[in-house]
């Protein structure tokens, strides 16, 4: 983990142009095979859900219980602040009234105060076949713009599986986008709206994410989301 040497300028630039940015490689290899090895310890997860049974697509996902992984938990402490800046501003050019603290632990206690108490970093693993259909990890009133994605798996270990995002501006069709991603490589994007500079003023495109369809071997992936679940 190198979160010292992120240009946070630069992955403003990205998430303002096309609402994601890459972090670059920040979970070494060590750390990534800890994480994937321990996918099946269940005192890790608070809850373990199967996609397709409730319409989401194919494969799993665990959200991971307090106290979270050493990686994960340093991780969404270190990124956050950076994260709230540009939070902030793009708060101000969609006129919101929410402003995010600049400590992650202020945050999660505003989380709790509106009943949101629940951890929302998770795993989500994926075989040949599964996808993740497009969607947004909202889960309450209390929603950080932003979150990230890590892939844990190296490259070669399965076909398929892009990471994708689509926007919505208003009244055009939406626009895909495919994030490639290395082993240990997050990327942080926009979870509801961003703003968008137009030739009147600033104006919200609405982003949701999702991941194609595997065609070969297994793939596991680690989020970071800010904001808690109800």
């Amino acid at each position: 983990m190198n979160v010292a040497a992120i240009d946070w300028t630069s992955v403003e630039a990205g998430l303002d142009a096309t609402g994601f940015a890459s972090l670059g490689v920040l979970i070494e290899a060590d750390a990534r095979a800890g994480l994937i090895g321990a996918y099946g310890e269940s005192d890790l997860y608070r809850s373990h859900v199967h996609m397709a049974r409730h319409g989401f697509g194919r494969g799993e996902y665990k959200y991971f219980r307090y106290p979270l992984p050493g990686p994960i938990a340093a991780l969404r402490e270190a990124l956050y602040p950076a994260c709230a800046d540009i939070a902030n501003r793009w708060a101000e050019r969609m006129r919101t009234e929410m402003r995010y603290p600049p400590d992650h632990a202020e945050f999660i206690a505003t989380c709790h105060a509106a009943g949101q108490t629940r951890p929302t970093p998770l795993m989500l693993s994926y075989k040949s076949g599964d996808y993740n259909c497009l969607h947004q990890d909202l889960y309450g009133g209390i929603v950080f713009p932003l979150q990230v994605v890590i892939l844990l798996s190296e490259a070669d270990d399965f076909d398929g599986g892009e990471f994708v995002m689509t926007e919505q501006r208003p009244r055009m069709q939406s626009r895909p986008h495919v994030v490639p991603l290395r082993a240990g490589e997050a990327v942080v994007f926009a979870v509801n709206e961003r703003p968008v500079k137009g030739a009147r003023g600033e104006y919200r495109v609405k982003m949701r994410h999702g991941v194609s369809t595997l065609t070969r071997g297994a793939r596991f992936a680690t989020g970071i989301i800010f904001h808690e679940a109800t």
